[in-house]
């Protein structure tokens, strides 16, 4: 099979990769423009594999997607690429938008164009998007696949716009599609601006932990490994057409999130001098902040029979181990994209 992965230099695109390059012998074509958070030392783990090609493509960029799909020809694709921080989304919107839905609209439209162009249609475009298109759920247990959306902040709204512009391609030009919105990711090599490595790469480094308010805002977390099954899963045997939630029944306040990083960090890397809890500092909390993210997975456990595998003290600990083991991957991307500053602050004109 030869498949074109968006966003493989970033976080979950390059977990996606390593499955695929491990795990079956399929020709992938990597597009990512590698941004801030698309890093070439996270590509530097698939030199010299045969089965994968990288082509530093902006997917703004219509003109160059169109080519790389008539030269390519691939029979699906997985669409990772976007910004993806709110904060970010917060300080300078305009990314978001161009990206996440101009973007995506380019990659819908090559797709239905090379579409017309093939004899036999075997192709799947698998959109990958968010729990936070459904919005603050703080009065309710989890959002289904049913719920209507009501994202807060520029990128949730960008995420929702893509995934109407998808479900819109499939009803009017009969595009085979399908959607995957999943909960909070964490693993090995994620950009330090999310929560997870920003704590563990702060208390490495012995800099106070920022938790937003009073650390009280509840999200569902899924070990990156557990979200790249489930995205191959419905990639072959999802239902044309339909959407998947994606999550791993694990519920945590950001503050108890912290609190088991520093009791992993206090077993995994003991200091006699540190109590890594002392380091937890509460900030000013983000403008808008949903209170509470949780999806419910029941369809995509029933109907295909997936099922996250990683518990939260397992994924956690394997992900501060990797971060201590692989100081020089972050330390590049500090050095060369983000120095764990606040972002978002920004709220009124």
């Amino acid at each position: 099979m030869r498949l074109i992965i968006t966003g493989g230099a970033g976080f979950i695109g390059s977990a996606l990769l390593r499955f695929l390059l491990q795990e079956t012998d399929y020709k992938i074509l990597n597009i990512d423009d590698l941004t801030y958070a698309g890093s070439t030392e996270t590509l530097k783990q698939f030199e010299g594999n045969n089965n994968h090609n990288f082509e530093k493509i902006n997917i703004r960029d219509l003109k160059s997607l169109k080519s790389i799909f008539e030269r390519f020809k691939p029979e699906g694709i997985i669409h990772l690429a976007a910004e993806t921080h709110v904060d970010r989304s917060i300080d300078n919107p305009t990314g978001f938008i161009e990206t996440n839905i101009i973007g995506t609209y380019n990659l819908l439209e090559c797709s239905r164009l090379y579409l017309k162009s093939l004899k036999q249609n075997n192709f799947r475009f698998h959109h990958v998007s968010t729990d936070e298109v459904y919005g603050d759920i703080y009065n309710k247990p989890s959002s289904t696949e049913m719920d209507p959306y009501k994202p807060s902040s520029p990128y949730s709204a960008s995420k929702a716009s893509a995934d109407h512009l998808v479900r819109a391609w499939h009803r009017t030009y009969d595009l085979p599609v399908v959607i995957t919105n999943c909960s909070n990711n964490y693993g090995p090599y994620q950009f330090p601006e999310k929560l997870i490595p920003l704590m563990i790469i702060n208390a490495i480094e012995q800099k106070p932990l920022p938790v937003y308010g009073d650390g009280n805002q509840i999200r569902n977390w899924i070990y990156v490994n557990d979200h790249v099954e489930a995205l191959m899963n419905v990639f072959h045997n999802g239902q044309t057409g339909e959407t998947y939630n994606i999550g791993s029944r694990v519920e945590i306040t950001n503050i108890e999130i912290v609190n088991l990083i520093c009791d992993l960090l206090n077993k995994l890397r003991p200091d006699p001098g540190t109590n890594y809890h002392d380091l937890i500092t509460h900030v000013t909390d983000r403008p808008g902040h949903d209170k509470k993210y949780s999806i419910n997975s029941e369809k995509i456990e029933k109907e295909l029979g997936w099922l996250a595998k990683t518990t939260i003290e397992q994924g956690l600990e394997e992900t501060i181990n990797w971060y201590l083991n692989n100081k020089e991957w972050y330390k590049s991307v500090l050095d060369n994209n983000y120095n764990l500053q606040r972002l978002g602050l920004i709220k009124t004109l």
